[in-house]
C-alpha cells in the first residue's frame, strides 16, 4: 500500500496523460513526487535511465510516456513508433525491476486490440486476430509493454499493473496538426476555419505563433498562411477531414483517465487482475474507456457545435479511415470499483474553453 509520503517518478508528466495523473496524485495528498523533461532526461538513454533510478530510487512508476500521434504521424514514421516506444519500456520497466520498485503502471492504448475484435473489446481479444496496418508498430510495442508488466509480475512477484486507455482528450493535448489524435485535431482545423471565416485575422496569427503549422507561424503573410492551412483541408468558411466519417470511436476525458490509473495504482495489486486458480495466466491488462461510442461524423457535429462553427464539413474517401470501430468494454475495471464521470458534449465544451485559454484566442461571437 502506497502512503501519501511514497515517492512516485511520473515518466511523462507534462503530457496529457502524465500531467493530469500528477495532478490527481496531487490532489490525493502525495507531495513527493517526480518528474523529469525530456530535455532533462531521455528516456531512449539507457545509461542515463539507470543514473536516475540510482539516484532517485522511486517507490512507484507510472510510466505515461511514449512517442504518440494520429494516423498520419503512425503511417509515416513507423519505424519511429515501434523503437522509440520499445526503448522507453525496455529501460523504465527494466530499472524498476533492477531498483525494487514496488508498484509500476504501465500505460497503453486500445489500438492493441485486433482490426476486427468483436465488439466491445474485452481484454481477451488481445492477440486473436491482425492488427489495424496504419498503427500496427505501435500496437506491437504497446503489447510488449503489457506483456513485460504480466512476466515481471508472474517470474518475479513484482506488483506491474497495464492499463488500455480509449481515445483520451482534455487539458495539455496535443493540438499540432502533424501529430494530434482526432479529437484535438478536428477542434483545431474547425477553430482556424471559423475565425479565417470571420476575418479574425488577430486570433488565427495568435494560434499559429504558439502552434506554428509546417514552419509557418503568425508572422507569415497572409497568403502563406492560407495555403499552408489548405494543405491540412482548413479554409475560410469549411474544413476537410480525413475519410468517410462514418468509423465508430469512444472518448474518455483524460482527467477521468488520471482518476482511473490512481483508483488502479493505489487500490489494484496484480493479483485482481486475473481469476484465481487461472492455468495460463494472461490478459491482465485492464481497459479504461466509457463503453461508450459516437462516429467521427458525430464527434465533428459536437466539436462544430462547441466552437459556434456553421460552416461546411467536408471528407476526404480517399484518405484512410483506421479501424472501422473500437469500443472497449470495461467490465473489469467498473468491478474494480471505477466508472468514469464526463460525457463526451461535457468533454468537448472544456477542451475548447481550455484551448481558447492557452491560446489567448476569442470564441466566435
Amino acid at each position: 500500500m502506497l502512503t501519501n509520503s511514497a515517492k512516485i517518478y511520473v515518466a511523462g508528466h507534462r503530457g496529457l496523460v502524465g500531467s493530469a495523473i500528477w495532478n490527481n496524485l496531487q490532489g490525493r495528498g502525495f507531495t513527493n513526487l517526480v518528474g523529469r523533461t525530456h530535455a532533462e532526461l531521455d528516456l531512449l538513454d539507457a545509461r542515463a535511465v539507470r543514473e536516475f533510478f540510482d539516484a532517485e530510487r522511486p517507490d512507484a512508476v507510472v510510466l505515461a510516456a511514449a512517442h504518440v500521434g494520429g494516423i498520419m504521424a503512425n503511417s509515416q514514421y513507423r519505424a519511429d513508433f515501434i523503437y522509440e516506444n520499445l526503448q522507453i519500456q525496455q529501460n523504465v520497466i527494466g530499472e524498476s525491476f533492477r531498483h525494487g520498485v514496488q508498484k509500476l503502471l504501465f500505460l497503453g492504448s486500445t489500438c492493441i486490440y485486433p482490426r476486427e475484435a468483436p465488439q466491445p473489446m474485452r481484454e481477451d481479444a488481445l492477440l486473436t486476430s491482425p492488427l489495424e496496418y496504419t498503427n500496427e508498430p505501435y500496437a506491437i510495442a504497446k503489447i510488449a509493454g503489457l506483456k513485460l508488466c504480466e512476466s515481471f509480475s508472474l517470474q518475479y512477484g513484482c506488483n506491474y499493473i497495464a492499463v488500455m486507455p480509449t481515445n483520451l482528450y482534455g487539458p495539455n493535448d496535443n493540438f499540432h496538426l502533424e501529430n494530434s489524435h482526432v479529437l484535438p485535431a478536428m477542434l483545431r482545423k474547425v477553430h482556424l476555419a471559423d475565425r479565417l471565416g470571420a476575418g479574425d485575422w488577430d486570433a488565427v496569427r495568435t494560434d499559429l505563433s504558439l502552434r506554428p503549422v509546417g514552419g509557418t507561424d503568425g508572422t507569415a503573410a497572409q497568403e502563406d498562411i492560407l495555403a499552408k492551412l489548405a494543405t491540412f483541408g482548413i479554409r475560410p468558411g469549411s474544413v476537410t477531414l480525413w475519410g468517410t466519417g462514418s468509423p465508430m470511436r469512444e472518448f474518455l476525458w483524460s482527467e477521468d483517465m488520471a482518476d482511473a490509473s490512481v483508483h488502479v495504482l493505489l487500490n489494484v495489486d496484480f493479483k485482481d487482475t486475473y481469476e484465481p486458480g487461472t492455468r495460463e495466466v494472461r490478459n491482465c491488462h485492464i481497459n479504461i474507456g466509457t463503453g461508450k461510442e459516437l462516429t467521427i461524423r458525430e464527434l465533428a457535429g459536437k466539436v462544430c457545435e462547441a466552437v459556434g462553427f456553421r460552416g461546411d464539413i467536408l471528407w476526404d474517401t480517399t484518405k484512410p479511415d483506421g479501424t472501422p470501430r473500437k469500443l472497449t468494454d470495461p467490465t473489469k475495471l467498473h468491478s474494480l470499483g471505477w466508472h468514469h464521470s464526463v460525457e463526451i458534449d461535457e468533454g468537448v465544451r472544456r477542451l475548447y474553453r481550455w484551448y481558447l485559454q492557452g491560446n489567448g484566442g476569442a470564441a466566435a461571437s
